[in-house]
């Protein structure tokens, strides 16, 4: 028998930048869910060159959407977001390069969650127009959620209602797949998810997938499907053909969710895929959420 998940909460903090586009927004309606189910701390960095060309305004409107969401009432003070659970800080980093900016906030703020905006047709972020040269996670302990740009993703900027009953999971014997099945679960339980199905896809020969365990979840099974091809193509047609609202997939842990950016498959799989992917590196706190010892 697999076993059952456990349902202790394990977001302590969640990091969005911002640019302040629409993907942007996407992904902040995520970051601010995930912030919601976890009563977590929500931090969303914005960074600009120039003193005084950001106005607080400008940052995602954190009450007007809980209000739009029907989780405060209209008109409500500052001081009533704090009752829901979460803690949001909006920050301005003053710098000419905004990718040092954020690297240097998260070498000072660890963050256990980072929600990310990216350009479908590059899968990076639409303010790294060069390229990132060192890690970004001290350790391997952050996950990050890419949100792709012109992708409704799974969270309703409009309602906050989640729309989730198709996670593909790709499983490989490097990096060990265990990671991203637990962080999959996991968020599939914190999101209150009624039903759905994980598909565990494996690229390569019959037999050849690698032995991983499978944590039971009330109203959830489990697909395997292994099957020859370019792993990009495959996973992106896998995707398609379950209608997938989220890929997770595991990273090697040596460079964080860097190897997310410009990791040779991650970065293949970012450029595409029509859902949100979730890099999970080895060490992560979504990974170890989930107590699973019997084998599938």
């Amino acid at each position: 028998m697999s076993p059952q998940a456990s349902n202790a909460s394990i977001l302590g903090s969640i990091f969005h930048p911002s640019d302040f586009s629409e993907g942007s927004n996407v992904a902040f309606a995520h970051a601010l869910k995930a912030a919601l189910v976890a009563h977590a701390k929500l931090t969303v960095l914005h960074a600009s060159p120039e003193r005084g060309s950001v106005s607080w305004t400008q940052f995602p409107g954190v009450r007007e959407t809980l209000e739009r969401w029907g989780l405060l009432p209209k008109g409500s003070p500052r001081s009533a977001v704090p009752k829901l659970g979460i803690d949001v800080q909006k920050v301005v980093a003053r710098g000419g390069d905004p990718v040092r900016e954020v690297l240097d906030y998260l070498d000072s703020n660890a963050s256990d969650l980072i929600v990310l905006a990216t350009r479908s047709h590059d899968g990076r972020a639409s303010w790294l127009r060069k390229s990132v040269s060192e890690p970004i996670a001290r350790g391997a302990g952050q996950a990050t959620l890419f949100v792709p740009a012109g992708v409704p993703g799974f969270v309703s900027l409009e309602s906050g209602a989640v729309s989730l009953s198709s996670i593909l999971i790709p499983i490989a014997a490097e990096p060990r797949p265990q990671a991203a099945i637990a962080a999959a679960v996991r968020l599939a339980q914190q999101l209150q998810c009624p039903k759905g199905e994980f598909t565990l896809l494996h690229v390569g020969k019959p037999g050849s997938a690698p032995v991983v365990t499978t944590p039971r979840l009330a109203g959830w099974r489990w697909h395997k499907l292994t099957q020859p091809g370019d792993v990009i193509a495959e996973i992106a047609g896998a995707a398609r053909t379950t209608k997938a609202g989220l890929i997770v997939m595991a990273t090697d842990g040596r460079s964080g969710f860097l190897d997310a950016l410009r990791g040779s498959h991650s970065e293949r799989v970012l450029h595409a895929a029509p859902c949100p992917v979730l890099a999970i590196p080895k060490g992560s706190y979504l990974a170890g959420a989930v107590r699973a010892s019997s084998v599938a």
